[in-house]
This record gives structure tokens, sequence and C-alpha cells, in this order.
């Protein structure tokens, strides 16, 4: 059933309550960010290494920006001192190690400043790229499916809301029909040509396009109780993740990047497991919600030296 098969009024029930769950999980985010800023006086000094080395630049959205993990810098853009950008950089011991990461990214942030409230938050991401920079990490592409900065999660918001109007079924995948695929296109084809943009500014860089984890399980009864959408609609979810991931990979392979797997590595450490990598709605641990807390940043750091041979 397509959208316009959906009633009107659980349509505009979706909005509402996407756009205040949104905003809910997002200020769980800053509420976890805040409550772990006085941490930040007793984090590490960022890696040295030997001169000559990489030096190594990371780019990307929450996931890559480690959103409420400890400690917490960079403002709204919650960029945390354990994000896989800083594991993967003390592992290689980079001569210059640049982190412009940044929660609520969306592919256009490549190229163009990100703002809150038409304030600059983060400036365009490649700029930190240049002819000297030979690592760079990244990952996006998964804010795009939204319409809103929380990206997948305001897909969850849409889904949880119409979990009530048709428990038994399958009413977030009826709303969104093929929408979320053809934003996922759209996307690609963006982050295809932002990352020819970078080869073409650092041609000697080695540049990784880093997948997003396995945010819910391959079996959609472990979510029970934990996640209040339907079964039928945590399928629907699931798929979503992989083809988000599997449009990612086809566009790091169309620019000549390499891509790092990370819904592999992460298969049973999702939100809804007993050892979560990634947290669940109402996080336990710290990181913002249905993103990777610091064994999932570890996870998915592990997954870039693998994709370098490390």
């Amino acid at each position: 059933m397509s959208t316009a098969a959906t009633p009107h009024s659980a349509r505009r029930a979706a909005r509402r309550v996407s756009v205040l769950a949104g905003a809910a999980l997002v200020g769980s985010a800053l509420t976890l960010a805040t409550a772990t800023a006085s941490a930040q006086a007793a984090a590490p000094a960022p890696p040295s290494a030997p001169a000559g080395t990489a030096r190594y630049v990371a780019l990307g959205d929450s996931y890559a920006a480690g959103a409420g993990v400890p400690a917490q810098s960079a403002g709204l853009c919650l960029r945390s001192d354990r994000n896989y950008g800083h594991l993967v950089a003390a592992a290689l011991a980079p001569s210059a190690y640049v982190d412009r990461t940044c929660t609520g990214a969306k592919v256009s942030a490549l190229t163009t400043p990100q703002t809150d409230a038409g304030t600059v938050v983060n400036g365009p991401q490649l700029d930190a790229v240049t002819s000297d920079t030979s690592l760079v990490t990244l990952t996006l592409g998964g804010n795009d499916m939204g319409t809103s900065d929380v990206g997948f999660v305001d897909v969850v918001a849409v889904c949880t809301s119409l979990a009530l109007t048709d428990p038994l079924g399958s009413p977030c995948r009826d709303f969104y029909g093929d929408t979320l695929g053809r934003r996922l296109d759209s996307a690609a084809a963006r982050l295809t040509d932002g990352l020819r943009t970078l080869s073409a500014r650092a041609p000697r860089a080695k540049v990784v396009v880093v997948g997003y984890p396995s945010v819910l399980p391959d079996d959609p009864s472990a979510c029970l109780g934990k996640l209040p959408v339907t079964t039928g609609d945590l399928r629907f979810l699931r798929s979503v993740i992989g083809e988000l991931n599997e449009k990612t990979a086809g566009a790091a392979a169309a620019a000549g990047a390499a891509y790092a797997d990370t819904l592999g590595p992460t298969r049973g450490h999702d939100s809804c497991s007993p050892s979560p990598w990634i947290e669940g709605v109402l996080p336990t641990s710290p990181a913002a919600p249905l993103h990777p807390n610091a064994p999932g940043q570890r996870a998915m750091a592990e997954a870039v030296l693998r994709a370098l041979g490390r």
C-alpha cells in the first residue's frame, strides 16, 4: 500500500510524533553530553606520532562522531574522544589527526556548512581535507532518510507512532512505500559525487567509507517490549538498514573508495540484545539512542583497521 492509502489522520500523527520523538531522542543525547562534559579534563591527549607518517581526517555523522559517548566536545556536534576515528588514530599514530565529524550531518555537510537554527555548527567537512591528507574515513547517508536531522531515528519515531494504527501489520512500511529507497538512491548519488570531490582534493589519500552497524536484530521477536514497533515493521526497518549499507557500499565502489562493513561484526550486539553495542531507545550506557556505545565504537574502529589490512 502506498503513502496515499494511509489515512490522513495517521500521516498527520506520524509527522507530529516524528518531530517530538526525534527532538526527545536528540535531547537524550544532549543530556548525556552535558552529564559527561566534566570528564573532558581527564581525556587523553590526541595520539602523538613520528614525523612523516600519515595525516588522517575523520568525517561523518553521529555514528562517526560517537554521539553521547564520553568525553564529548564540539558543542552540538556531540563529538567523542572515544569515537572510532580517535581509536583508529590511536592504532595508526598519524602525524596529524583531524576530526570533523558532527551529529546531524547529511551528505550535503561534505560541501556546505551544517547549521542549527541559523547558527553554523560545523563548517563544510571537506574543508579539512588537504592535498597532504593520506587517510580519510567517513560515515554518511543515514540522516538523509529522514526529514529531520536525526535521520533513521526520525523513521523509527514514525514507525512507533503508526504501530497503534495497525498493531498486527506493517503500517510504517505501508506509509513509506518506496520513499526511503528513493531517498537512499539520491543520497548515494550525492555521496559518490562527494567522494570524487574528496579524491580530487587529496589524490593520494586512502578513503574508507564506514558502514552502519547492526542496530536491529535479525529476529524481530528479540525486540518485543524493548522497541514499540510492530513485528512487521521491525523487519522493514532491518531491511532499510541493509539497503542503506548496500547503497553506501555501492557509492564507495563507484568512487574508488574502500568500504568497511560494520553490520556483520556487530550482529548479535544490536540494540535489543542482552549485550548491546548499539543502545536502545532508552540508553542504559552513555550513547545517543539507537547509536553505538563505547564497545560499538571499538567494533567500528576494528572494522576500519581490517579494511586497511591491519
